[in-house]
């Protein structure tokens, strides 16, 4: 058995274009995993192996690898910057027990970082900071620091401060040991040599190392108080109280490099395996029963428990399907079988895999904190619990983000429906923001996602890796329908025709619910005038008819539906009886109750350079969007909008035309709110006139 204080489960991750990717390179050439460094601009990265990532120079998938430092095992994982492609970090993040967060010396805090800093935050996982590209022209690393305090409210620890600016980088001054690291002109990891601070820096050095300390030994009450006495702690003092700091995310250690001039990446290293915590030392998963609420059990990180593991990813290859891992407790062996607690059903386990981006190492065993991948599961998805069938347990499941917007996709010929819709349907379960359905009157295949980048980056891997040729529509937007105000009301529903009749008769009141309440019904029946057993059926009735609103067929939401008195006939009356009946009410009773459309709003946060603040603000207001804030930085100006979707398509196009190609953006789903009459009169005009043509 490994021992498992020598494991790190980590991951990398950070905005678009920070250095994530260049940094797992690094990281891999210096531990000898791979001999030649590929760069991200020439397209030759080890971990983007897929041929859009290495076109576009992006990360689209997360990529897993493993290899070795100071005795210590690392599994590595190089997550998107991409704001269409957040799940991939999510679900990262939901499996790790450190990171390391990437920002650029002199982009800084950018939007996209700072989602997925709050994700690391909701999931709980600790992490040290690499301020990365400081060879770069405006590159500021004191700067950027000051950022990580005031935009994510996070406490940096600065640990190395560095040596020259832009240009004139060379090297990092380790504020705990006291020296510098200086590398030279030839670009090699290995061709530094350990000085003494510059005179210039002495100061400098000095006055962080004390913050430095002081901030460490918050977290032992004795130390900080000899301290103040003047007793210095030892190395190892420091460094424990540093660790358990890191651990509690009270502080997170700051690091100074440029990852693409391969300087400071062995001090990041040596901080992986001093300060993050190994498996055991992370707050163990909680375990769920069937409807996800926890049971006050957890599952704790150990090779002598019961197996638990929860499948994060299915990846599907020329091997076939791959089901990404992680062990939380036990072990798994080669030919074992295994319960998956979603479905119910066991699997063997045939082949189990180490990855290395796109190779692979054959495993006959893995252990508690390993993270791997088995080759030919048949039923397992994102997010489910696999288990020795002898002590089932369910790990808390995975939320993932609704899709916000959606295409029509055809086959160009007949021959290729099949091809397509096998090739669908692995997608569909490689990525759980991705979601397919089949519109019943056209009979078109709709496809839906997080952003217009996600889809067509779907749609680019149907025609090249599955060679289906496509014809696409124009991109639609998820609208849906709510109701506005309360009213009373009733509905019988008789039939009689020879034989046993049908009778319901409900008095029920509708009002608008909460903002993402969705569908709630209950009953105040008093004295048995619908008797309960029928009950189920009024509010299946009443649900099975918010899948098409009345104004344009689009889904209903937040309804409140109360049946608080009706009539029933002792022969005639059925559950089926009752379920006719709600469907009535509903389509009697939605229209006056004031229907209305809604839209979905989605969070913009815009970079733009000083000079063209006010056109990107005249823009945006044209766009129908509400200005919430603006932020000064050194290089721009970073606004937040709330803008509806509708008016968000091709929008980075324009962005780049009106900013001269410096401007930014990302944006992610934030809530739906009422479509102006205009609009809503439009969207209702198109889905009709859409309808006829059908017919």
């Amino acid at each position: 058995m490994a021992d498992l204080s020598k494991y790190r489960n980590i991951g990398i991750f950070a905005h678009v274009d920070a250095g994530k990717t260049t940094t797992t390179e690094r990281i891999l050439k210096l531990t000898g995993k791979i001999h030649k460094t590929g760069e991200v601009h020439d397209g030759e990265s080890t971990t983007d192996f897929m041929e859009q990532e290495a076109e576009r120079g992006i990360t689209i998938q997360s990529a897993a690898t493993t290899c070795f430092w100071n005795d210590h095992r690392m599994n590595i994982i190089d997550t998107p910057g991409h704001v269409d492609f957040t799940v991939e970090v999510y679900r990262s993040l939901k499996v790790l027990d450190g990171g390391v967060g990437v920002f650029c010396g002199s982009g800084g805090v950018e939007p996209q970082s700072e989602t997925n800093w709050r994700y690391a935050n909701d999931s709980e996982v600790a992490r040290l900071i690499m301020v990365n590209k400081l060879d770069r022209l405006g590159a500021n690393f004191y700067r950027v620091v000051d950022q990580v305090r005031n935009v994510l409210g996070a406490n940096p620890l600065v640990m190395t401060l560095p040596i020259g600016e832009e240009d004139g980088f060379v090297g990092v001054v380790d504020l705990l040991s006291e020296k510098a690291y200086v590398w030279d002109d030839t670009g090699l990891p290995e061709n530094y040599e350990i000085t003494d601070i510059p005179a210039d820096l002495v100061d400098k050095a000095a006055e962080y190392r004390e913050e430095l300390i002081e901030t460490a030994l918050e977290q032992d009450d004795d130390l900080l108080e000899a301290y103040m006495e003047g007793e210095m702690p030892t190395m190892e003092q420091i460094k424990a109280c540093i660790r358990k700091g890191t651990r509690d995310m009270s502080f997170f250690p700051t690091y100074c490099a440029s990852a693409f001039k391969n300087k400071g990446i062995q001090l990041i290293l040596d901080a992986v395996v001093d300060y993050l915590p190994s498996p055991t030392e992370v707050d163990p998963q909680p375990i769920t029963d069937e409807a996800g609420e926890p049971t006050g059990e957890v599952a704790t990180v150990s090779t002598d428990g019961p197996l638990r593991a929860l499948a994060f990813k299915i990846m599907d290859d020329r091997f076939g399907a791959l089901t990404f891992v992680r062990i939380y407790s036990g072990t798994l062996n080669k030919g074992d079988t295994i319960l998956n607690t979603f479905t119910g059903k066991t699997e063997r386990v045939g082949r189990m895999v180490e990855m290395h981006a796109d190779d692979r190492t054959e495993l006959s065993s893995a252990q508690a904190g390993d993270i791997l991948a088995i080759v030919g599961m048949k039923n397992v998805q994102t997010g489910h619990t696999l288990c020795d069938p002898k002590f089932p347990a369910t790990l808390e499941p995975m939320v993932f983000p609704e899709p916000v917007i959606s295409i029509s996709v055809k086959p160009k010929d007949k021959g290729s429906t099949e091809k397509m819709g096998i090739a669908i349907g692995k997608m569909v379960a490689e990525d759980p923001t991705f979601t397919v359905e089949t519109d019943q009157d056209s009979g078109e295949t709709i496809l839906r996602g997080m952003g217009e980048l996600h889809l067509d980056i779907k749609v680019d891997i149907l025609r090249r890796t599955y060679d289906v040729d496509l014809e696409v529509g124009k991109p639609q937007v998820a609208y849906r329908e709510t109701i506005t105000q309360a009213i009373e009301d009733s509905y019988t529903h008789k039939k009689q025709s020879g034989g046993s009749g049908q009778f319901g008769k409900i008095d029920y009141r509708i009002k608008p619910g909460e903002p993402g309440s969705g569908f709630v019904f209950s009953s105040t029946v008093v004295g048995g005038n619908v008797p309960k057993e029928f009950f189920p059926a009024v509010e299946k009735g009443f649900n099975s008819m918010m899948e098409t609103g009345v104004l344009a067929g689009f889904p209903v939401l937040d309804v409140e539906v109360e049946l608080f008195d009706g009539g029933f006939h002792a022969v005639d009356s059925s559950a089926v009886a009752f379920e006719i009946a709600a469907k009535g009410a509903f389509r009697q009773s939605i229209p006056k109750a004031g229907a209305q459309l809604i839209e979905p709003i989605m969070k913009v946060d815009v970079f733009t350079p000083d000079d063209h603040v006010g056109d990107v603000i005249g823009d945006l207001n044209r766009r129908r969007g509400m200005i919430k804030d603006q932020e000064a930085g050194t290089s721009g100006v970073r606004i937040k909008a709330d803008v509806p979707l509708s008016e968000m398509f091709g929008y980075i196009g324009h962005l780049r035309t009106i900013t001269s190609g410096r401007g930014q953006f990302s944006m992610e789903f934030s809530h739906y709110m009422p479509c102006p009459q205009n609009v809503a009169d439009e969207v209702i005009a198109e889905v009709k006139a859409a309808n006829e043509a059908k017919k």
